[in-house]
């Protein structure tokens, strides 16, 4: 069935426009929108706590909506369901553009996320039933393309655009986008026949839960110093209950659930899906910290930080190229070890960086963890669902995409906890070398005209601070160092094989 709904030649170059443009507006919203935060806070009179929920509305919501992809597109057919996803999303961003108020932004970020959350495992399915079998790692690599480069650039984009124009456009820019992106899509994407199937609200309440909770405890408990606030216990028992309850009631209801658990006995999915949830650590905690080493320690501005990490976005580009060639002729597995080799190398380097580092010395180090990911991601894309029954790549779809999302949440965490707290500690400990009385401490201030006292100290005080933060920066890359460690006895329980992607990702029976 799935070689039936095959387009013609012709016809596929526009389906694949169509939903990689949903796909790169969807993506790139992720990260477009970081820059101009402190934009935004300024304009709608918002705390920089507050403004955060910017991120999170959007970051729960399409964490919610994303598993039920397969539900959604069982009762609504693929084309119809895609094409209500993209409206809705351009329509939402907008109204985000237009927004007056802190409680305006967030409800329509909140919908921009629901809208949004199926553009992904959409398009992933779409563009690997849309392609003969031979030709299906090219496939992925195309949609891989938009999925790794997107929240890459993102950062540029948004810099440039804030500067230039105004933070509204970062919303703006995915209307023209999105217009073409659902008129190519209502005429080249093949449909598929809606079927009856029952929601299942527990599960979808139990999900909610869960996911609310985690975010919570995620975003927040840095600031409120984790179990030591009650309002954190509180979300983390949250996400406990909703995390059991779901998996119980998945496991234990006769009726259809919101996702059926027996995808997780295949060794392959499962391996690759905890797989891809490391990786969020790895990408996104390195998108994390190179911002924060080019903007406050290196003092770079805004767009000339984006510029500086697009290194990171050329070898993504370039590995999505290459590897969809390779996957079907070599296997995914040995892509997946070189990858994680030449990601390991690139984080390594960043561990040794300093303040007298320059952009151009940032260019190797970027460019390998560029080369990677896009050699972990693609092959890793075509053997999740390599052995997975056709009946469940639906829910399969989204459910990978899901545990990606909230791998790179808890990933971002993670990387954040680890640069404040070594931060901290190094201070503590470079504090214990400031003496007034020392030589060298005078011999600093000598020719900036100042004594150990005073505005000396603070200016002491100053720099001390900042080579901490280094220090702390310096650890969290070596935990992403560790990290990519973590996922090797993980590809060594992938069963190999030669072809390209399995059928399984098809959308339709």
């Amino acid at each position: 069935m799935a070689a039936a709904m095959q387009p013609r030649t012709g016809s596929r170059l526009f389906l694949t426009l169509a939903v990689m443009a949903a796909t790169v507006i969807q993506v790139l919203d992720t990260t477009i929108v970081n820059v101009a935060l402190p934009h935004m806070a300024g304009e709608l009179s918002a705390s920089t706590d507050q403004i955060s929920w910017v991120l999170t509305s959007y970051i729960v919501a399409s964490s919610i909506v994303m598993p039920m992809a397969g539900y959604l597109t069982d009762r609504l057919g693929r084309r119809r369901y895609l094409l209500i996803s993209i409206a809705g999303f351009v329509v939402a961003s907008a109204l985000c553009g237009i927004a007056t108020s802190l409680s305006e932004i967030v409800l329509f970020r909140l919908l921009q996320g629901v809208f949004g959350a199926s553009l992904v495992p959409l398009s992933q399915a779409i563009m690997v039933d849309s392609y003969p079998m031979h030709e299906r790692g090219k496939a992925l690599a195309i949609w891989g393309m938009g999925v790794m480069v997107a929240p890459i650039l993102g950062p540029t984009i948004g810099g440039w655009l804030t500067e230039t124009v105004n933070w509204r456009w970062n919303f703006y820019i995915n209307v023209p986008i999105g217009v073409l992106s659902f008129l190519l899509a209502a005429r080249h994407v093949p449909d598929t026949q809606p079927k009856p199937r029952a929601m299942d609200w527990w599960g979808l309440a139990f999900l909610a839960m869960f996911i609310g909770g985690l975010q919570y405890v995620l975003d927040r408990g840095q600031q409120e110093d984790w179990l030591a606030s009650g309002a954190i216990r509180a979300a983390a028992g949250v996400l406990a209950i909703g995390l059991a309850c779901f998996v119980g009631h998945s496991i234990a209801s006769k009726r259809d659930t919101l996702i059926h658990v027996q995808m997780f006995a295949d060794r392959n999915f499962s391996a690759a899906s905890i797989v891809g949830g490391a990786m969020g650590l790895s990408l996104f905690g390195g998108m994390l910290l190179q911002p924060v080493l080019f903007e406050s320690l290196l003092q770079y501005p805004t767009f000339d930080t984006g510029l500086a990490m697009m290194p990171r976005g050329i070898g993504s580009l370039i590995s999505m190229l290459i590897v969809g060639r390779l996957v079907g002729k070599v296997g995914a597995k040995p892509l997946i070890y070189f990858g994680i080799a030449t990601g390991v190398l690139g984080a390594w380097l960043m561990t040794r960086v300093s303040f007298d580092a320059s952009a151009a010395t940032m260019i190797v180090p970027l460019l390998l963890q560029g080369v990677g990911v896009g050699f972990v991601f693609v092959p890793l894309s075509a053997i999740a669902f390599a052995t997975l029954p056709k009946m469940l790549a639906t829910e399969a779809a989204g459910v990978y995409s899901l545990i990606r999302s909230i791998g790179s949440s808890i990933g971002i965490s993670i990387v954040n906890v680890t640069m404040t707290r070594g931060a901290q500690a190094s201070w503590g400990a470079l504090r214990g070398y400031v003496d007034p009385y020392r030589f060298e401490v005078q011999q600093y201030l000598d020719p900036l005209h100042l004594k150990a006292q005073g505005a000396g100290l603070a200016l002491i005080a100053k720099q001390t601070a900042v080579q901490a933060q280094m220090l702390g920066l310096l650890q969290a890359f070596w935990l992403i160092v560790a990290s990519f460690f973590v996922m090797v006895p993980l590809v060594m329980l992938l069963r190999p094989g030669r072809g390209g992607p399995a059928p399984a990702v098809a959308m339709a029976e």
